[in-house]
């Protein structure tokens, strides 16, 4: 098992970063932070509209979320896009030594995905091209790990687990 690992798993929308989370969460008997949850409710309507977020959008719901992170001292699992290193470095400033699970994924298969659960999430298909635009990948940064997001559920929780520092 692991301990005291805080850890954020991230990527564009579609990528799977909410099933990842929960069977990371749930691997390593940590706490699940799910980012959308915390969107405040402008941020929720624009995306719904189909406008894009900005840093200013984000900025406070960033900011909650590294209180949520910081408010587990045993460790937590937070899924949220950190499109950015700025939105990176905002929440390892909240937990020193913060860990990040980058599922990378294409713009096609990411449009499709996107696609297929219209309806049934506040996030449309036509904001994809903003996220790829947006999107400073974090590979090359400290206490990153990159995986296929296309892998399987199981390979990609052995993957990370093997990645953690052990208890």
């Amino acid at each position: 098992m692991t301990t005291m690992v805080w850890m954020v798993v991230m990527g564009v929308s579609g990528c799977g970063k909410s099933s990842l989370g929960a069977a990371l969460a749930q691997a390593c008997a940590l706490p699940l932070i799910e980012g959308d949850d915390f969107h405040p409710a402008e941020n929720v309507s624009k995306m719904r509209a189909g406008i894009p977020l900005t840093d200013a959008d984000r900025a406070d719901w960033l900011a909650t979320l590294g209180r949520e992170l910081a408010a587990r001292p045993q460790g937590a699992v937070l899924t949220c896009s950190a499109l950015k290193r700025d939105y990176r470095e905002r929440l390892r400033s909240a937990v020193p030594g913060l860990r990040f699970v980058f599922m990378e994924l294409t713009r096609e298969e990411s449009e499709r995905r996107v696609a297929s659960r219209a309806g049934a999430h506040m996030f449309p298909a036509s904001l994809v091209a903003n996220q790829f635009a947006t999107l400073e990948s974090p590979v090359g940064e400290a206490g990153v790990l990159a995986v296929d997001a296309t892998a399987p559920m199981a390979e990609l929780v052995a993957q990370v687990r093997a990645w953690l520092p052990k208890a």
